[in-house]
């Protein structure tokens, strides 16, 4: 193949999963490994592959969805239909159904996703759809000053956070603090701080299963200090996309940690609505830690997020509050009505402005977050220790 045959070749199949192989003698063996394992998913016949020569002798395997299938199942890759598209109903295995969709998702991503080996693409695959399972579940008390565990598992130190008590295992103590089922009760959470029990629940049961030895190191490193927020996003995530080359304002993977931005400047000084972090959990839908029976679709939070500037107003101490009541009621206006849904949609459906900035920018983000490789053979994480 001479250089502009690659070129071409390589501009169609931008975007999509990448697997690397010591030698480009092996690039035929490993597509053929990768095909046999989406006839798993019923999606052998969608893709398309091409290696590609690296440095020295590895290879790149590059493989994403035919064109004829992506125009049909995800369109300007937009990926929130897939649930449908791809023929699923009620009826299909939620487990698989939510695979399929995370597979067909990557191999339509704009940007390549990755991987050092197949063990590491479909253990991925596995800590994603733990993931977006976990948020499905998942019911909170919302207080944005506020923190409550269960007393059982968990005890609050100054500086370490919130930690396991002795003998406690991480994976009971996590499901017990974020679904209701396990103990009867809602914790008070913030909505970054719950999506991060998400997204280490999904971690630690991938570990459970197929890692064990990591396993035990967060359950030691859980014992002794919490990592959150800055630290939490260094340590467990890799952030994709960014303001020079957003990811198109339609496409997420289940499994996707992301905020989106309030673009008003006075409602955004309220504390906890500065914007909204949530985890997408596939077939359209956000999570709503705090009314899990009614998530979000991408076009009600863009409208509840707008109104958050008519629900805002000084309290008698001077501080700002947001009045959900308020908010709740012109929500349900703008639903109503057709066209002012439109006028809202149209402002809020854009990509937010900079940070510091509040002008004509919506409410999606550029970015989205996803977990490092946490695969027995590849493990990414670097846990920190205290």
């Amino acid at each position: 193949m001479n250089s502009s045959t690659a070129w071409l070749a390589l501009k169609s199949l931008e975007g999509g999963i990448q697997l690397t192989t010591p030698h480009v003698a092996d690039a035929d063996r490993l597509a053929a490994e990768l095909t046999a394992l989406l006839d798993r998913w019923a999606l052998a016949s969608a893709v398309q592959t091409l290696v590609v020569p690296l440095q020295g002798t590895q290879a790149a395997l590059i493989c994403n969805l035919r064109p004829d299938f992506r125009l049909r199942c995800m369109p300007e890759h937009n990926s929130l239909a897939l649930h449908d598209t791809l023929g699923h109903t009620p009826q299909t295995d939620e487990a698989w159904s939510l695979e399929r969709e995370i597979w067909v998702a990557l191999l339509g991503s704009p940007q390549h996703f990755q991987f050092a080996n197949l063990d590491c693409l479909v253990s991925h695959i596995r800590v994603r759809r733990n993931m977006a399972l976990a948020a499905r579940k998942t019911a909170l008390a919302f207080k944005t000053e506020a923190a409550e565990r269960p007393d059982a598992d968990w005890h609050y130190e100054e500086d370490a956070g919130f930690i396991l008590n002795p003998g406690r295992p991480l994976i009971h103590a996590l499901i017990a603090a974020t679904q209701p089922e396990a103990t009867g009760k809602l914790y008070d959470f913030s909505c970054y701080r719950a999506t991060e029990y998400v997204i280490l629940l999904g971690i630690a049961q991938e570990a459970q299963a197929h890692h064990p030895d990591l396993l035990a190191d967060l359950q030691h490193l859980n014992e002794h200090h919490a990592v959150r927020s800055g630290q939490f996003h260094e340590v467990f995530l890799i952030e994709y996309g960014s303001m020079e080359t957003p990811l198109p304002a339609h496409f997420y993977v289940p499994g996707d940690r992301l905020w989106f931005r309030n673009p008003d400047e006075r409602s955004s000084d309220v504390t906890g609505y500065e914007g909204s972090w949530v985890m997408y959990m596939g077939g359209g839908l956000f999570s709503n830690f705090w009314k899990r029976d009614t998530p979000f679709t991408l076009e009600s939070k863009a409208i509840e997020i707008f109104h958050w500037k008519d629900g805002v107003y000084t309290d008698a101490q001077g501080e700002l509050q947001m009045d959900e009541t308020v908010v709740e009621r012109l929500v349900a206006q703008t639903q109503a009505d057709p066209q002012a849904r439109a006028r809202v949609l149209e402002r809020m459906l854009r990509m937010r402005d900079p940070k510091g900035v509040y002008a004509e920018g919506g409410c999606i983000d550029t970015t989205r977050e996803y977990p490092k490789s946490v695969s027995r053979e590849h493990c990414e994480l670097v846990l920190p220790r205290f």
